[in-house]
């Protein structure tokens, strides 16, 4: 039994009385539906059996009730053959003289043995039966009798006048059996002491198992029979044997609870006596009766709150409901909540559980609703009730504001969804359907999504109407998308000043081009741009309205400031979206943080990462923010080799919208490298020329961003086409961002194989240097191989040795066995570590070089001079020699040969 410690000792204490000092009792257990009567009767049963007592059992039943005598049968039936007298005739039974029979029966037994009777569920029993206990009870108070009675407190039964009758009588004692409180709920944990329990009580220490009590005692309301069916349940979770124990439990509750406790999960916190009466056609007066009855058993939510007290429980009693049944109470439940001025969060719910929209104020009901979880941060919600007024519009206008609507709440969790909503709107828009109120979001919303030159046609359609979206003056469509202050971003999307212009759009006054967007800032110093995007994500939260710029501030931190400055900060969002379940915003992160791990030559980790996105989007592959993404994972494998894997993800058909969108042009790039890798290098050049048109059309031709004119060089290289690939090469040197590192370095790799080995040595020895700078470990070992060639071709064989040792070595760290086995044939796999790891310094003995060593022996490592060493760093050849003989002897090499392979810089500005 739970612990009753003080129930228990009254117990004992009147058996111990009637067996042992003939004292006769009668005792009436009463308690709310699962608190522990009919187990307290078991308990003294087996309690007087220990003592030698003689029990007889009964229990009624509501099916019996009208069956006179069944309890008094089971009673006879329980006792030794021929003790007791059998039930008399009908015509007989209700004389006084049956009865008195009857209990001089009993008083008889009783001078042989003690007599315990035990029945149960007093409630349920027939009315004679209860005329024949009254009787007993009064007969027997002399004798070797204890009654013990347990009943409902709430039922009253077929005798209304029993309980009363009993009360009268001297040796009556009554016992309530209540709830289990916080302190009996933690004492019944499995790990559980009485000790544990009164010291957590006494210091009020807060602990996981008072925590776990808590949460227990938060779900069964200290009802002993959900408590012990929730810790049957895996994990005590609220599964299978919590449903079937609050299905018991209410259906002991009599039989008009079963009905209103189905009313009361359909309205939940609109449960008043009053709605409940009218849902379940009960009077009020029977309403109230149930819910005491239901609180008292701990079934409804605690003070504050209406409803049931758990959702499991809520579906447990919902889930039993057939279908129809369930839509139609449902139905009902909304026009009682809408009839009663309930809120629109509340009608709009009991909508949506109906699946109703036949009511004319179905539609601003569902889209207010919509709108008022969103603003409590409830999204899910918010695009349930989007999907449902959708249905119920009786247009195609108001379709298509809906739509726009669902889609930018459906980017949160599933991009592909939230194009595909956009469908219909788009073609109102181009029937001329759309006015002014609509094609303002849906710019916006397509702009967001990267559909530029849809995003301008609607803005165009908006600039005929020659009305102000929304109706106000001077308000931009695309207001808040950006991260950063109108001054910084050019309405020609940020170009610079000599960029060639985009194609003349005709968008209303006040409106910023879509491309702006993913536009980098056109500030007169980029360092200041990339300090104002740090600055806005220091401050910045996840929310609907923050995710465009949040993007832009990290692309713009990605491109103006490095991969290694945007890293953490990526990490950071995508896990901020990750913990909100929001597979949308972690498309949009995930794929950032794919690409600033690619943009470090961390290709396994780009891979990785671009492949755990596809894996937790909706629909993998799925619309063209996903196709941006897996063309990310595209490029980090055919980088570490792995062209079939490479294939198979390009294998997924890309969506229409993609050709005009801006994720459009990573497919296109992504298309374009495994065109170079599989030898189809003019497919190649025209995937890479595509891009350059759209870049330039948009005005957003940045090579930090997406440097399609190398790509196109190296395809003509690969095509013969020399003069072509230097033109382009040239061009690209000429461009705002010519000064960029990354831009730079991959940049002159590719021009110095167009030159003759003396020249080509010096221009690859400036593109490593930029590289190095740049963090790309990646491209920093593809022009450190090409470095090691040229400098074998000019007759410098032991730094070229030097140098490609360490070009394999960042190859290997990158992943990119193809370049490793290129670098050193025969060498990839299990070979490759023995020989990085072949007589390399102690880490110890590398820690121990000051910063001027370390940067000295760095450019060594690169293959650099001591003359070249001197005039990088401002130093005299004499000092450059002076370091590397101290590194030498610090780290018990004999010369250059031994440098490790794997230093790195110590400091930042070493880099």
């Amino acid at each position: 039994m739970f612990r009753r410690a003080e129930e228990h000792s009254l117990l004992s204490a009147l058996l111990d009385g009637c067996c042992a000092e003939s004292n006769s009792a009668l005792v009436l257990v009463e308690g709310a539906v699962g608190c522990g009567k009919s187990e307290f009767l078991e308990t003294a049963a087996e309690e007087a059996e220990r003592r030698g007592a003689l029990v007889l059992r009964a229990a009624g039943a509501p099916a019996e009730r009208g069956h006179p005598l069944a309890v008094l049968g089971q009673l006879t039936a329980d006792a030794p053959a021929g003790a007791l007298p059998p039930p008399p005739a009908p015509e007989t039974a209700e004389r006084v003289g049956s009865m008195r029979a009857f209990a001089a029966a009993v008083r008889e037994l009783s001078t042989s043995v003690p007599v315990v009777i035990c029945v149960d569920d007093l409630h349920h029993v027939d009315e004679l039966s209860s005329r024949y206990l009254l009787h007993l009870a009064r007969g027997t108070r002399r004798s070797r009798v204890l009654l013990v009675l347990a009943g409902s407190a709430h039922d009253r039964g077929a005798d209304p006048l029993l309980r009363t009758e009993l009360l009268r009588l001297p040796h009556f004692v009554p016992l309530r059996l209540t709830r289990l409180g916080p302190a009996a709920v933690r004492a019944m944990l499995p790990d559980a002491t009485d000790g544990e329990a009164a010291a957590e009580a006494e210091s009020g220490a807060e602990s996981g198992a008072v925590a776990e009590a808590d949460r227990l005692y938060e779900a069964t309301g200290g009802n002993p029979l959900l408590l012990r069916a929730l810790l049957q349940d895996p994990q005590a979770r609220p599964g299978e044997a919590y449903a079937q124990a609050v299905l018991a439990c209410l259906h002991r509750c009599g039989p008009a609870t079963d009905e209103l406790a189905a009313a009361i999960a359909a309205l939940d916190d609109l449960a008043t006596p009053a709605h409940l009466a009218r849902l379940s056609g009960a009077t009020e007066a029977a309403a109230d009766r149930a819910l005491e009855a239901l609180s008292a058993a701990g079934l409804l939510a605690p003070t504050g709150r209406r409803g049931l007290r758990h959702p499991a429980a809520r579906a447990a009693v919902l889930d039993r409901l057939d279908p129809a049944g369930r839509a139609a109470l449902h139905r009902e439940a909304a026009l009682l909540a809408r009839a009663s001025g309930a809120p629109d969060t509340a009608v709009a719910g009991q909508l949506l559980a109906a699946r109703h929209i036949g009511e004319e104020w179905a539609l601003p009901v569902l889209r207010s609703a919509a709108d008022q979880h969103l603003a409590q941060g409830r999204p899910d919600r918010a695009e349930a009730l989007l999907r449902l007024a959708h249905g119920a519009c009786p247009d195609d206008v108001l379709r298509a504001e809906v739509g726009i609507r669902l889609a930018a709440v459906a980017a949160r969790t599933d991009p592909a969804a939230a194009e595909h909503h956009l469908a219909a709107p788009l073609a109102a828009a181009g029937a001329g359907l759309l006015g002014p109120a609509a094609l303002g979001p849906l710019a916006r919303t397509l702009a967001a999504q990267g559909r530029i030159d849809e995003s301008v046609e609607v803005l165009e359609r908006l600039a005929a109407a020659d009305v102000h979206p929304g109706g106000g003056r001077g308000e931009d469509p695309l207001d808040g998308l950006s991260a950063f202050p109108r001054w910084a971003v050019s309405a020609r999307a940020g170009a610079p000043a000599d960029a060639p212009a985009a194609p003349p759009a005709r968008l209303p006054r006040t409106a910023v081009h879509p491309a702006a967007l993913w536009a980098l800032p056109v500030e007169p110093e980029e360092s200041t741009a990339a300090r104002s995007a740090e600055m806005f994500l220091r401050g910045a939260t996840l929310a609907e309205g923050t995710v465009e710029p949040v993007a832009q501030a990290l692309r713009t931190l990605l491109h103006l400031d490095g991969a290694g400055r945007a890293l953490p900060w990526c990490e950071e969002f995508a896990h901020r979206a990750a913990l909100r379940e929001a597979a949308g915003w972690q498309a949009v992160f995930g794929g950032l943080l794919a690409e600033a791990r690619l943009r470090l030559g961390d290709l396994a980790g780009a891979a990785e990462t671009a492949g755990e996105v596809l894996s937790a989007a909706p629909a993998p592959g799925g619309g063209v923010l996903l196709g941006a993404v897996a063309a990310t994972r595209v490029r980090a494998l055919l980088a570490m080799g792995r062209l079939e894997e490479a294939g198979a993800v390009l294998a997924r058909p890309a969506p229409a919208e993609a050709a005009r969108s801006v994720h459009g042009l990573a497919h296109l790039r992504a298309r374009g490298h495994h065109a170079l890798a599989t030898s189809r290098f003019h497919a190649a050049l025209g995937d890479f020329l595509d891009i350059g048109r759209h870049m330039k059309r948009w005005s957003l031709d940045r090579p930090r961003v997406l440097p399609w004119r190398t790509d196109a060089a190296e395809a003509l290289l690969r095509l013969g086409e020399a003069h072509q690939a230097e033109r382009f090469l040239a061009d690209q040197l000429t461009t705002r961002d010519a000064a960029d590192p990354w831009v730079r370095g991959t940049t002159l790799r590719l021009r110095a194989s167009l030159r003759e080995p003396k020249e080509r040595q010096a221009m690859l020895s400036r593109a490593v240097d930029e590289l190095q700078r740049s963090g790309d470990r990646y491209e920093l070992a593809r022009a450190m191989a090409d470095f090691g060639q040229v400098l074998r071709e000019v007759g410098e064989p032991a730094r070229a040795a030097m140098v490609e040792r360490r070009a394999w070595h960042l190859a290997g760290e990158c992943g990119a066995e193809a370049l490793c086995e290129r670098i050193l044939p025969g060498h990839t796999g299990e070979g490759a570590a023995a020989v990085d790891t072949a007589d390399a310094p102690d880490a110890g003995l590398v820690a121990s070089l000051s910063e001027s060593e370390r940067r000295v022996a760095l450019l060594a490592v690169h293959g650099d001079t001591n003359r070249e060493i001197a005039k990088k760093l401002y130093i005299t050849v004499s000092t450059v020699e002076q370091h590397l003989t101290r590194v030498y002897r610090k780290l018990n090499i004999p010369g250059r040969q031994g440098l490790p392979v794997d230093l790195h810089p110590g400091v930042p500005e070493l880099a």
